[in-house]
């Protein structure tokens, strides 16, 4: 039950009732949502003053409608007008007892909807380089990425994760370069890694491999001959070494996409390049020389140019250069235009920080390939750093200069590093304090909430204890009499529970999954805060030896917010414990 979206049909149909005048698309611009100040009621709506400019109408007459509409409501025990012409509702009782029963029976679809309805969404995130292990700087992408995924999956959407195999650029010659080395060290040669090599010791292994499947047999041949075949084998193993540092953050992709299927003749870049032409959405020109910046592939001679600025991008974007060479944008745009031909017409990518440049220009893309039929959001992901408390945090570093992803996850656990990672808005700097995040204690917000989890499941240990012959089996607890809670207390923790659906839809539409973390951390806060109170005033304790009927009701309430926080932590990839050491 979705006690917001329930009352928001019901402002709605009165609206249409009392104001037909005002259009079903005026009535969809109305919201239900909880007030700024809690004190204020239940649920506030802007109903009147989305209505009463385009009909003419003051806005706190059109709320006095309402208010006069909504005093016949039984769910509704006083509604009024607050300000220039919100309205704001108190339920009655029933309502929230109807919230514990849908938990009860819904159990983990609590929260789950049909907002995507069915639509394919394509989520590409990590998309590193196949140089190397993933190292903490890919590590918040990832989170998000995967965390986001998730939540749209949650929400009724045809999710596919991606992830695009940067395998065509130089990097993977100098790779390949840098494996020669190795297999030379494994054939016996002391070696000098020469400077803009890759120096981790990941590549040790791979050079082995070479010397068992070769022998000694590459040395002395052209590098014409021997660079193709170290390429094949050594991208093999770093997207294995890449998949298996990503599983250890439970992070699995449906799709891994080469970026070297895109080139060569037929390939998808040509093809686009083709297709632009057809379209006259290219031309042969020059760009002026970017002011106070620097901008890939720039060069002062005449190139391929895609009319990036007819879609809302800030210049035109070279795909070939004057040499007849790609540009870099290139691959972008045929990549691009193959998801839509592959038949995603919504598109998330998740990048880093230095990536923020992209976005006009991706959306642009996006925008032509697809004759505007499809769209993507760009998420940026800003730095992490990384801190010992409050002090810079230097790791051992077993990949190079890297600080790896497996390293943070060994020192700290896959269950913190998610939930901390996602504990702040994508776009916003974040400190990750390794001390912090091991810490038993309420300042660190993975244990709080996984503590609440926890603390479910002694409670109901305790009522086993205290009164041995109560069924508390799950049948039980949906049966059981729910009308009994009635303190305020109690129905503050209820009505956080009752804010989870609108929780889950609110952020897959804004494609913000920090608001599960918060979420949970707050339901955490309250759950924690009623127990506190059973301290202190015997009539709230959760269990009450002298009154089984209540005592029922009340681990019906402490199992629905233990439910909800397993359908958070699930959309988080964090992992619920039922009790901590």
């Amino acid at each position: 039950m979705d006690v917001f979206a329930l009352f928001s049909a019901r402002v709605a149909n009165a609206m249409q009732v009392l104001f037909p005048e005002a259009g079903a698309d005026l009535v969809a611009r109305i919201v239900v949502e909880p007030p700024r100040d809690s004190a204020h009621g239940d649920l506030s709506t802007n109903a009147a003053m989305v209505v009463a400019k385009p009909l003419g109408k003051n806005p706190r007459d059109v709320a006095a409608v309402l208010v006069e509409h909504f005093k016949h409501d039984a769910d509704v025990t006083s509604v009024e007008i607050a300000g220039p012409g919100f309205i704001n509702f108190r339920l009655a009782n029933p309502i929230w007892h109807q919230v514990l029963r849908s938990i009860a029976t819904q159990g983990a679809d609590y929260g789950r909807s049909t907002l995507g309805g069915g639509e394919r969404v394509n989520i590409e995130y990590v998309s590193a380089n196949p140089t190397g292990p993933m190292h903490v700087g890919h590590t918040r992408g990832a989170v998000f990425g995967d965390t986001l995924a998730s939540l749209m999956a949650y929400s009724g959407y045809d999710v596919t994760r991606e992830f695009y195999i940067n395998d065509a650029g130089s990097q993977v010659d100098t790779l390949a370069r840098s494996t020669l080395l190795r297999y030379r060290e494994a054939l016996g040669e002391t070696i000098d890694i020469p400077s803009g090599f890759y120096p981790g010791d990941y590549l040790i292994p791979v050079g082995q491999a070479l010397k068992a499947e070769f022998g000694d047999s590459l040395l002395g041949r052209p590098d014409a001959e021997v660079l193709p075949l170290v390429k094949d084998r050594v991208l093999i193993a770093m997207l294995d070494l890449i998949k298996a540092d990503l599983a250890r953050l439970r992070i699995h992709h449906d799709v891994f996409f080469s970026e070297r299927t895109l080139h060569g003749q037929g390939g998808d870049i040509q093809l686009t390049l083709d297709w632009l032409r057809e379209q006259n959405l290219v031309y042969q020109g020059s760009l002026p020389p970017p002011k106070g910046q620097v901008v890939e592939d720039w060069e002062d001679r005449e190139q391929t140019l895609f009319r990036a600025t007819d879609f809302g991008d800030d210049t035109d974007r070279a795909l070939v250069k004057s040499d007849g060479s790609y540009a870099y944008f290139a691959p972008d745009i045929a990549y691009h235009r193959n998801k839509f031909l592959r038949g995603f017409k919504h598109m998330v990518i998740v990048l880093g920080a230095d990536h923020s440049g992209y976005i006009k220009r991706l959306k642009a893309a996006v925008k032509a390939v697809s004759g505007g039929v499809a769209d993507i959001d760009v998420r940026i992901c800003q730095l992490v750093r990384l801190l010992k408390n409050g002090e810079p945090f230097k790791m051992s570093k077993r990949s190079g200069d890297l600080v790896t992803l497996a390293d943070v996850v060994e020192e700290v656990g896959a269950d913190a590093t998610r939930f901390m990672l996602t504990y702040r808005r994508n776009d916003a700097t974040m400190d990750f304090d390794f001390a912090l995040v091991k810490e038993q204690t309420k300042d660190n917000p993975v244990f709080y909430v996984q503590y609440a989890h926890a603390r479910a499941y002694s409670i109901f240990k305790t009522a086993a204890r205290d009164l041995p012959g109560l069924d508390t089996s799950a049948a039980a607890l949906a049966a059981a009499e729910v009308e009994t809670i009635v303190t305020p207390a109690e129905l503050d923790l209820v009505r956080v529970l009752a804010a989870w659906p609108r929780v889950v839809t609110a952020a897959a539409i804004a494609h913000e999954p920090h608001r599960i973390a918060f979420y949970v951390h707050e339901l955490a806060a309250a759950f924690h805060g009623f127990w506190a109170k059973g301290k202190d005033d015997p009539s709230l304790r959760f269990v009450n030896v002298d009154d089984p009927k209540l005592t029922l009701a009340r681990l019906a309430l402490v199992d629905a917010v233990r439910q909800v926080i397993v359908n958070g932590l699930g959309i988080l990839g964090v992992s619920a414990p039922t009790e901590l050491s």
